[in-house]
């Protein structure tokens, strides 16, 4: 393998180095696009790779006048193949959807070039990025910590190419865990926003508000830095020390009735609550949610409908037939739910409301980021319906109350699995407002305890 052309491959190293002109962004793209092609045919992250365009970009950012004071000076970026990037197909991981190009650039992908970031390609989805495995009809990707694994979803193309050390930063996006579950399965710090941090424009219907634009990185400065970019708040990207004594809750029970939470991913939850039990801060347990009562049905149920409603509403822009079995069966369950109550707000609002006053008590919730080692990596899309939503569920049950909820949350590594050899993290939840805290505590983590910042065999 390769080593890297580049000092410090970290998007703040790379837009250091940029901006003082001791490299040029030309060198950092063609650094990235050189790891692209040597580790991309086995991971297969990449949906399309921009190789002549991204070069006459970098040159671009290399002549702007103001180079010196962009925050994302030359640095490569990948973008999740469901936004909109001018000159390239939207394929959304479906044979549905149309390949001609798009005529502008998302407001989060506008904001990373305005930024001086360079997009080198477009990652992979699962199709209409409904589910937790990145495989469709384009292709199977896979976690570059052990490529018979998922690397997640449906960010896992973002999540495969930042863990493969491709791309130093990614874009993703979360609207039922699809940022945190590739960050969970890679090694990543991956940040999902509170409500209207970041503007969304996700689809057809935003899954009806569940779904937020995020970032995912090898570093907590790095997701910082990402997410003040698309979020237009630099105040974002400076992380501050964590000097508040904080109330924290751990919680290792999984959200969903009858799921197994695997030991060693407890223990990451765990293992973090003790770090900050250590530097004085109040840890105790605390459940938020029980799948058996009121809070936590309304909960589910929410999710649930808004999920399936939220793939009626995009399917229905494409001929059905060309959409795969299990997203049909998902996109028909949808359109049943549309005209039901529990579409009702009033079930939503239930949830909020139980979730904030558990936040006015606690300053943050600390939870397993999974339940179980990513799956297999595999056709899970030639499958049927029911074996993918069960799968799904037993192994990433964690994260899809906080969309519910509009909250931020965060998944952090916590080392490795002792049998899987796959990273585990944990997941730390706020209220809203509150990402700040959520990428302080990450970088606290960090230092205290460091992370391995890129899978086994690949650069970092």
């Amino acid at each position: 393998m390769s080593e890297s052309t580049t000092l410090g491959w970290t998007a703040n190293a790379i837009s250091e180095e940029v901006r003082s002109g001791r490299r040029t962004a030309v060198d950092a793209v063609t650094d990235s696009l050189a790891r692209i092609r040597e580790y991309d045919d086995d991971v297969a992250a990449f949906q399309v790779v921009r190789r002549e365009r991204a070069l006459a970009e970098a040159a671009d950012v290399d002549a702007r006048p103001d180079r010196s004071t962009l925050a994302l000076a030359g640095v490569p970026v990948a973008i999740k193949d469901n936004v909109p990037v001018a000159g390239e197909p939207m394929r959304v991981g479906s044979a549905a959807t149309d390949d001609s190009p798009q005529s502008s650039d998302h407001v989060v992908v506008e904001r990373i070039r305005g930024a001086g970031g360079v997009v080198v390609g477009l990652t992979r989805v699962p199709e209409l990025c409904v589910f937790g495995a990145t495989d469709s009809v384009h292709g199977i990707t896979r976690n570059p910590w052990d490529l018979a694994r998922t690397p997640g979803g449906s960010s896992g193309g973002s999540a495969a190419a930042v863990a493969a050390g491709m791309v130093p930063v990614a874009h993703g996006n979360d609207g039922m865990g699809s940022v945190r579950i590739p960050a969970a399965c890679c090694g990543l710090v991956g940040i999902k926003p509170g409500l209207g941090v970041v503007p969304a424009h996700l689809g057809a219907t935003d899954w009806y508000s569940l779904s937020e634009n995020g970032a995912l990185a090898t570093t907590a400065e790095d997701a910082a830095l990402l997410l003040s970019v698309m979020a237009g708040d630099a105040s974002l990207a400076g992380i501050a020390p964590l000097d508040e004594r904080l109330h924290v809750a751990v919680s290792f029970r999984a959200p969903v009735a009858g799921v197994a939470v695997d030991p060693a991913w407890a223990a990451a939850a765990d293992r973090l609550g003790s770090l900050l039990r250590g530097e004085g801060h109040d840890v105790r347990h605390a459940e938020p949610v029980s799948p058996t009562d009121a809070a936590g049905n309304a909960a589910a149920i929410a999710g649930l409908a808004r999920w399936f409603a939220g793939t009626a509403a995009d399917a229905d822009e494409l001929e059905s037939s060309r959409l795969e079995p299990r997203v049909r069966r998902h996109a028909m369950l949808g359109r049943l739910v549309r005209r039901t109550p529990l579409m009702d707000e009033r079930l939503r609002e239930a949830w909020i409301r139980h979730a904030e006053r558990f936040l006015r008590e606690y300053d943050v919730l600390i939870t397993p980021a999974l339940a179980q080692p990513p799956i297999n990596a595999r056709r899970w899309f030639s499958g049927g319906w029911s074996s993918t939503m069960l799968a799904n569920i037993r192994y990433a049950p964690f994260a899809a109350p906080w969309n519910v909820a509009g909250m931020p949350a965060i998944v952090i590594p916590m080392g490795v699995h002792p049998q899987a050899g796959t990273p585990v993290a944990a997941q730390v939840v706020a209220r809203r407002g509150r990402e700040a805290l959520l990428l302080s505590i990450a970088a606290w983590v960090e230092r205290a305890r460091p992370w391995r910042r890129t899978a086994p065999g690949f650069p970092d």
